[in-house]
């Protein structure tokens, strides 16, 4: 078997998420669905908030993750609060690349990098990729698509998304 067919077979189990370019607009609901278009996550946008403020629930309105913008900072930086967890996404000071560091609370960190604004990234954990984020997929306008690694933590890998979208956004 050879690395591309390693590769392939590794996506083929892959969940893939369907979202809207301006997902996280400030006080905008938006859902956040699967392959098949089943409304899974809405990303809750927080309207009349000094910082950017984003509540991830999934499709019952239980809250599953909360993404803060972090005031103060020399650079772009969110945090992500998973019922229990945390994590802070920061943007990296230099380099030709969009590049963003995932610091996970009690877990492996992880590295986000390619082009942030045209949605076409990766984000690895440990040196493997757990997550592509591609606009390649989809036909309509202004969608791109997750494609998360079954054993990897989705909730976190989603809510990086959203904080990242969120960044680049400003």
């Amino acid at each position: 078997m050879g690395l591309r067919d390693r590769i392939h077979d590794r996506r083929s189990d892959a969940i893939r998420f369907q979202m809207r370019e301006k997902l996280v607009a400030i006080g905008d609901d938006s859902w956040i669905e699967d392959a098949e278009g089943t409304r899974v996550y809405k990303a809750n946008g927080k309207a009349a908030r000094l910082r950017d403020t984003f509540v991830l629930e999934d499709r019952s309105g239980h809250e599953v993750a909360k993404i803060k913008e972090r005031a103060l900072h020399v650079r772009d930086t969110m945090t992500i609060d998973l019922e229990g967890r945390s994590a802070t996404v920061k943007k990296a000071l230099v380099g030709i690349r969009d590049r963003y560091n995932v610091e996970v609370d009690g877990g492996e960190d992880l590295k986000v990098h390619g082009n942030i604004v045209d949605h076409e990234y990766e984000i690895e954990q440990s040196g493997d990729t757990v997550a592509t984020v591609s606009k390649k997929w989809f036909r309509v306008r202004e969608t791109y698509g997750v494609e998360v690694q079954p054993d990897a933590d989705i909730p976190l890998i989603l809510s990086v998304v959203v904080a990242i979208d969120a960044m680049a956004r400003d």
